[in-house]
């Protein structure tokens, strides 16, 4: 999967796969990473303690069916039928199972963390954030306690220029109120970071939530949350229903101006605006970029990347508009609602009951190990991944992944030579663009240095604050420096992989590397079809709409004929009318939003498909369970997209994800593809075969 995202501390950019570089786990444990890697727990896991995996398997096919209608529902129908979605989820499928598998080594590794009081290092950081963080009498207790400075700071205001100094004093905290900042590389010369300013700010998942009639009764239950907040907080009830209103009309003014996730995923060139200080502070005269910069020692000399300039004039105009009390409840609200997930009970379940019942029909909370473990993950994340590798990942499985990422390399190289709608100068410059691809493969080379974050076993809340100012200094000290080849946008443990334009490299983190995606003891086709099609759909992602504006080395520059972007943009238009005529429980589906990931799958799997062909050359086809290997490929291809969602989960999807639904994912770029209609014996006319200007091939 991937995706082209604008997020807080700068250019996100998709998602990845890897390939070689890497050193074996023995290797990346060796003498010089000893003084951080050494572990100073035992740690051992129950595999029995860890759900099942979800694989393909012949049993699953439902025979009333056939391929050639309906690949999604011949594979996964008789599962989607029996399975239960878990209450604690409003979303359950094959990624999903990772993820719970992955939650569960992590829940060991935590918990033998925190009974070892002698624990040290990362060690330590894992003990004192497991054992503060269930600690659930004490956080009860305490109730609103922990946040009660901060909110008595904000009824204090009583100036706009007082709304600026404790959005930068909450800023300097790592705290995001309205605004953030961070380093990412820069656009025209990526081996270096500079800072980009970005927006925030919004309660609610896109900026249409605020102003189509579609999520009106979604925002009428945003604005009552607000107020049971405001409540809690000790806010009588008439004049808390008040500020919630005022709140998310100020809100609402702010969502004008904002990006939806649709032109965030659509136009990568929206996170770059290169500014010198001196402009910003210009664009924004009540907010002193200069001086905040300084503060936060950055060179005020380099350029910044203001994000939407429009947004920061607007949020400008509001500062010295909009009365104090109405920022005073906006910046109450706020700090109460990003606070609530660890705070005592009577919040989290006011959280719970907008965001996981109203926005997702999510049954039951999340339970706390699980929000424990997301709120470790946020802060310390990297120093789980440290542990998770030691017990779940091995140097074999590592080798195996990296001679499949070899072959799919090779496959998408012959791939792109074949073209016959681009020319030959434009086609050079992708092989020159394919040739600089570098691939990593389950955890980063050098683990990061945690020196100075200093946490406890008793204070679930600082640790929270102090990890939160930690990461916030770390990553604005890279301003101005190379960008580090080491960073990664993902920790090991994380189900998922992406693309980096900027860095030209896909990522593949270690919990992706299981069934169904990859089994070492499978005959090749199930991994040809399940890793080696994510594996495919990441390098595409370099071709896709917005990867494909990058040149070989990470500059944002365009490297094509006019001719050849004519002809990649009308393909392009092939799949968006494709994914536009889809629906999902009757709603429709945006073709235009789920564009790159729809060029990366029907990429991928073509890729990935041609790869099998070539590996297994020459071999006679064992049969696996009665079917052919490929057959078994296109099997295993659409169990990784077995799936499935609550109906208020899955309209919240449609609005803001860049990917199609799963259950067209599975079909969508199959039923491109000739080699599906050969394998199945589909004929002109069955719903998986497209065929002439219908039938879509870019890459």
């Amino acid at each position: 999967m991937s995706v082209f995202s604008i997020r807080r501390t700068a250019l996100s950019a998709a998602i990845a796969l890897t390939m070689a570089g890497c050193q074996s786990h023995a290797e990346h444990n060796g003498a010089a990473d000893q003084s951080i890697s050494k572990s100073s727990v035992d740690y051992h896991i129950d595999q029995d303690k860890l759900p099942a995996l979800i694989k393909f398997s012949p049993d699953d096919l439902d025979e009333r069916l056939n391929a050639c209608t309906d690949l999604n529902a011949y594979v996964n129908q008789k599962w989607i039928d029996k399975a239960d979605i878990p209450p604690d989820r409003p979303r359950w499928g094959a990624f999903d199972s990772l993820a719970e598998r992955s939650l569960g080594i992590q829940r060991q590794i935590a918990e033998q963390a925190g009974q070892s009081d002698s624990a040290t290092g990362v060690d330590k950081l894992l003990h004192d954030f497991w054992r503060s963080g269930m600690n659930e009498t004490r956080i009860n207790q305490l109730g609103i306690t922990p946040i009660k400075g901060e909110l008595s700071a904000i009824d204090g205001l009583s100036s706009s220029s007082d709304v600026v100094h404790l959005i930068e004093d909450r800023l300097e905290q790592g705290d995001e109120l309205v605004f953030g900042m961070g380093a990412s590389s820069d656009f025209k010369n990526p081996k270096r970071n500079i800072l980009y300013i970005d927006t925030s700010g919004l309660g609610l998942p896109d900026k249409n939530y605020y102003t189509d009639a579609q999520h009106a009764d979604d925002l009428h239950a945003y604005q009552a949350y607000l107020a049971k907040l405001l409540r809690l907080s000790g806010t009588e009830a008439r004049e808390a229903a008040l500020q919630a209103e005022q709140v998310v009309a100020l809100e609402g003014r702010l969502a004008k101006v904002s990006y939806s996730q649709e032109q965030q995923s659509r136009d990568a060139s929206l996170a770059y605006n290169p500014v010198q200080v001196s402009e910003a502070d210009k664009l924004t005269p009540h907010i002193d970029w200069s001086s905040l910069l300084q503060r936060l020692g950055i060179n005020t000399q380099d350029k910044v990347s203001l994000v939407n300039p429009e947004f920061f004039k607007t949020l400008d105009h509001e500062l010295a508009s909009t009365p104090v009390s109405v920022w005073k409840a906006y910046l109450k609200a706020h700090t109460l609602n990003d606070a609530s997930s660890y705070l005592s009970d009577d919040f989290a379940n006011a959280r719970f009951d907008f965001y996981g019942k109203e926005l997702s029909g999510q049954k039951q909370i999340t339970p706390r190990w699980k929000r424990v473990l997301g709120q470790l993950n946020d802060s310390v994340g990297q120093a789980m991944g440290q542990r998770y590798v030691d017990v779940a990942f091995s140097g074999d499985a590592k080798a195996k992944i990296q001679k499949l990422v070899e072959n799919l390399s090779q496959a998408l190289k012959a791939r792109i030579e074949a073209v016959d709608w681009m020319s030959d100068e434009t086609k050079a410059r992708a092989i020159e663009k394919w040739k600089a691809f570098t691939p990593r493969v389950g955890y980063p080379d050098k683990w990061r240095d945690w020196s100075g974050l200093s946490t406890s076993d008793n204070d679930y809340l600082a640790n929270i604050r102090a990890a939160q100012r930690f990461n916030f200094k770390w990553d604005l000290a890279k301003v101005g420096q190379p960008v580090d080849p080491n960073d990664w946008g993902m920790t090991p443990q994380t189900v998922n992989a992406y693309y980096n334009p900027s860095a030209n490299e896909v990522v593949f983190p270690a919990a992706i590397l299981q069934p169904p995606f990859f089994d070492p003891n499978a005959d090749i086709a199930f991994n040809y079809g399940g890793i080696g099609a994510v594996i495919g759909h990441e390098m595409t992602h370099g071709f896709d709409d917005q990867g494909a504006r990058f040149g070989p080395h990470g500059n944002f520059e365009n490297w094509w004929t006019p001719a050849d972007k004519k002809r990649f943009d009308e393909l392009a238009q092939g799949l968006v009318d494709q994914f536009d005529h889809y629906k999902v429980n009757g709603q429709p589906v945006n073709g235009h939003l789920t564009l790159g990931e729809n060029i990366a799958d029907l990429g991928g799997l073509n890729t990935a498909y041609d790869a099998l062909q070539k590996a297994k050359a020459g071999q006679q086809d064992p049969m696996v369970g009665g079917h052919s290997r490929d057959e078994n490929f296109f099997f295993n291809f659409a169990t990784v997209w077995r799936f499935k969602a609550l109906p208020q989960y899955q309209r919240m999807l449609l609005t803001v994800d860049p990917h199609a639904p799963t259950s067209l994912r599975a079909i969508g770029a199959p039923s491109n593809m000739q080699s599906f209609a050969k394998t199945f014996q589909c004929k002109p006319g069955d719903k998986m075969v497209r065929s002439g200007d219908q039938r879509v091939e870019i890459w």
